[in-house]
């Protein structure tokens, strides 16, 4: 005989309020938690016109601001990509086909027909040719589609990674740093899949079984991200698998492991002397792997499983019977009671007969935090941690690398998330050409980078607190694309000089 079921309706507000309870005790306690910026669930926050229009003026003009004070370091960069278009019939200029495509991803307007709608319309296309004279005009977007197809879109990585570099060179992230060093985060994903071939640099894959079996085509990447520990992710380099890149005589297609080492050797070109710690899940704790890192001079750290490299398993459990005091930590941090041991020299073997080796060094977390379930009970929870450095631990640095540094990797996956389910549409086909499809790519990058940027700017943080990103994005939209703001007003607060000023406190143990 069934139970009956709970109303699903006092279950919830039962299991809220606990939810409030509990939070309320641990803040009385002095422990604080990460939080999640979310659009909130109220009644518009402006009682008068007058109101509203203050605060949309505000914000959309700050956020204008911060862009026009990073186009020069890009459009830089952008001029110089070759332009194969008859010069005697252009219409649009490249640097200023560029800037419309950055903006379209910075506005999130979503898909060609949308970005054509919306940009072009009179409101809309006023303020903007009025915030980005680079702009010049408003082209249809089937203009820089045609572009994209056309050109070296590499060069628009390139001035992507440009703009990273001037930021680093401003010592925008001097006080994020992990160790001293930048901590990069590396994470593969499926960007879009097809029933059919769109070009031969698409990977493919047998789906389904007997009768229901057939192929899919899709397009798979490589992100690199800087993750600091505020939170704060800028994208920095995306590295396509490609068909045609993998081992034909083996009948092997390209893979994550041989796209790193192509990404690590343009990371290298790029930042040949900064300070690198990568931040790289299980599928890179291989040899080969921590040998490029090593030639390279970067540290990393790596996620380890419990059934990869056995060696180093059975050397760690061995070693671990000799555990002291001094290589253990305990601490409360993010609202987790967390208990360190690290194991310091493992000699790892690896490659034809083992003739290589390389020493690295074992952290493991084990922590305990306290959740409210479905049915409004407190309940337990636990998880595990293990890293691979090539640093040896102490009790001074494992807190900061594995913490502050190992798992800052989720950041990058919440960046991708982000990209895919807010309003970047990361995995929409903009294009069916390969060249056009990556340029499209690059330019949502761009524009993460500036939209990442405003979210820890001191003047924009309240803001992005107070109504999250789309919410952010869909209220500076909607103020250009209205008749919100004053020509005269936005021209003098343009000329204004800016400084850009980030927020960069982090989440540290009590």
């Amino acid at each position: 005989m069934s139970t009956p079921r709970e109303n699903p309706k006092t279950a919830r507000k039962l299991r809220k309020a606990v939810q409030r309870a509990f939070r309320e005790s641990q803040a009385a306690k002095g422990i604080k938690r990460r939080s999640h910026t979310t659009r909130p669930n109220r009644t518009s926050p402006y009682e008068t016109v007058e109101e509203e229009k203050q605060a949309r003026t505000e914000v959309t003009i700050e956020h204008a601001r911060l862009i026009r004070a990073k186009l020069p370091t890009l459009l830089a960069e952008l001029a110089k990509i070759a332009d194969p278009r008859n010069q005697s019939m252009i219409t649009h200029a490249l640097t200023s086909l560029m800037v419309y495509g950055i903006l379209m991803f910075v506005l999130q307007t979503g898909s060609r027909r949308k970005t054509n709608e919306k940009l072009t319309a009179p409101a809309m296309k006023r303020s903007l040719l009025e915030m980005f004279p680079d702009l010049q005009t408003i082209p249809h977007h089937d203009t820089l589609c045609r572009l994209l197809s056309t050109i070296d879109v590499e060069k628009i990585e390139t001035a992507q990674v440009e703009l990273v570099q001037s930021l680093i060179r401003d010592k925008k992230f001097a006080d994020l740093l992990v160790e001293g060093c930048y901590p990069i985060a590396l994470d593969g994903t499926q960007k879009l899949v097809r029933r059919q071939p769109l070009d031969s640099q698409h990977l493919e894959r047998e789906v389904g079984g007997g009768e229901s079996k057939s192929t899919q085509y899709y397009v798979y990447v490589l992100e690199a991200n800087l993750v600091f520990p505020n939170g704060m992710t800028i994208p920095l380099m995306s590295e396509f698998l490609d068909y045609e890149k993998g081992d034909r005589e083996r009948d092997k297609q390209d893979c994550e492991q041989k796209a790193f080492h192509r990404l690590a050797a343009r990371l290298k070109e790029a930042f040949p002397r900064l300070p690198i710690l990568l931040l790289l899940d299980g599928l890179f704790s291989v040899g080969p792997v921590m040998e490029r890192c090593r030639s390279y001079q970067w540290h990393y750290m790596i996620v380890l499983k419990d059934k990869s490299l056995p060696q180093v398993w059975e050397e760690y459990r061995g070693l671990s019977r000799y555990i002291t005091d001094e290589q253990r930590l305990s601490q409360i941090w993010d609202g987790r009671q967390q208990s360190f041991h690290w194991v310091n020299e493992i000699e790892y073997f690896y490659g034809e007969n083992e003739k290589k080796h390389v020493t690295v060094h074992l952290a493991v977390c084990k922590e305990s935090w306290k959740e409210v379930d479905e049915k409004a009970r407190l309940v337990e929870c636990s998880g595990k941690n293990v890293w691979l450095s090539d640093l040896s631990f102490d009790k001074k640095a494992v807190h900061e690398r594995c913490n502050l540094g190992g798992r800052g990797r989720w950041g990058i996956e919440e960046s991708i998330q982000e990209e895919k389910c807010r309003g970047y549409n990361y995995q929409h086909c903009y294009a069916f050409d390969w060249n056009a499809m990556r340029g499209y790519h690059y330019l949502m990058r761009i524009a993460n980078i500036l939209n990442e940027l405003a979210a820890f700017c001191t003047h924009l943080v309240e803001a992005f607190k107070e109504r999250g990103l789309e919410g952010f994005i869909e209220f500076v939209r909607t103020t250009l694309s209205g008749v919100w703001l004053e020509l005269e007003e936005l021209r003098d607060r343009l000329r204004r000089p800016f400084q850009l000023r980030l927020i960069c406190t982090s989440l540290a143990p009590p």
